[in-house]
């Protein structure tokens, strides 16, 4: 980091934080993103984005927020590799805790987004990233022409689950309903596909296996009660996300599954405090609300800057 003290800081380097940055550094505001891994939250493992705008072929999302991120130091915003571990909101002047030190704003941007949900069920935790995983970009290599389950019905399942088949030999996706959530278009796809196969109003109850990996998945009928055994290498789980709100206990007001309380200037329960993307009450997590999130909250931030300092 350059300095201690800024105009604004950004906790998340995600579609929301780096497009808050790039609104805010253009403001000529000094911005500090802090991320404690790679920039580009989520989307970074998503083989192909095709709905968002400008992009008629699609594109990666690697590559996407590669863009992004050099849109965002093009104007001068500051990134830099560092956990927050605690912060202090509630004066004027807002105190961040890293890793490596302290730093402190007039404004605060929270874009810190969410992360896979678990099953809860026997053996998740003891085969993950030995069979388990919540990334096919990053793990389908391994299964190459081997059997997979997938559990989701939503979007990120769907589509996953179609990039898995150019690895795989076959991907059971299981669903507890009998029709999925996604989006008509990649369901049509996944149904044209011979290599998903749909395992309709079913639970996983436990992944099983051996010291080699994972082996079978166990999985139930909730209509029927029936209870059966999948045999296959690996278990990919795509329900739904966690925000990433842990450190954020007693800061700001938070909703009952923990997103962070926002309005539709992105204004927290805090003055000067600010919530953009997945990590919001928002009822869409996509990368294109992300950014217009991140847009209205550095929009509101320099504003409540240059009207409170």
């Amino acid at each position: 980091m350059k300095k201690t003290e800024y105009d604004l800081v950004i906790v998340g380097a995600g579609p929301a934080g780096l497009s808050a940055a790039i609104y805010s550094a253009r403001a000529r505001l000094s911005v500090l993103v802090l991320e404690e891994a790679a920039p580009g939250g989520q989307i970074l493992v998503t083989d192909l984005v095709e709905n968002y705008p400008g992009f008629p072929e699609g594109i990666s999302g690697a590559e996407l927020m590669m863009k992004i991120s050099e849109q965002a130091q093009r104007f001068d915003a500051e990134i830099a590799t560092e956990e927050v571990t605690g912060l202090d909101l509630s004066g004027p002047v807002k105190k961040l805790r890293l890793s490596g030190g302290e730093v402190s704003a007039r404004a605060v941007i929270l874009a810190t987004g969410a992360s896979p949900r678990k099953l809860g069920i026997p053996g998740e935790d003891r085969y993950y990233g030995q069979g388990v995983s919540t990334c096919a970009t990053c793990d389908a290599p391994f299964f190459k022409d081997a059997a997979v389950a997938a559990v989701g019905g939503g979007d990120t399942a769907v589509q996953e689950s179609l990039f898995l088949t150019r690895f795989v030999d076959k991907v059971h996706l299981i669903h507890r309903r009998d029709q999925l959530r996604a989006t008509r278009i990649l369901q049509e796809r996944a149904f044209a596909n011979d290599k998903i196969e749909m395992v309709w109003n079913s639970i996983p109850l436990e992944v099983k296996g051996g010291d080699a990996g994972v082996e079978s998945v166990s999985v139930k009928n909730v209509k029927t009660g029936e209870e059966s055994d999948l045999k296959v290498s690996g278990c990919f789980i795509w329900v739904g996300v966690t925000p990433n709100t842990a450190f954020l206990q007693g800061a700001v007001d938070l909703d009952e599954n923990g997103f962070i309380r926002a309005d539709q200037r992105m204004q927290t329960s805090v003055p000067g405090v600010y919530a953009a993307g997945d990590v919001r009450n928002t009822p869409l997590r996509q990368v294109v609300t992300a950014v217009g999130d991140g847009a209205v909250a550095a929009t509101e931030a320099s504003h409540y800057i240059e009207n409170s300092f």
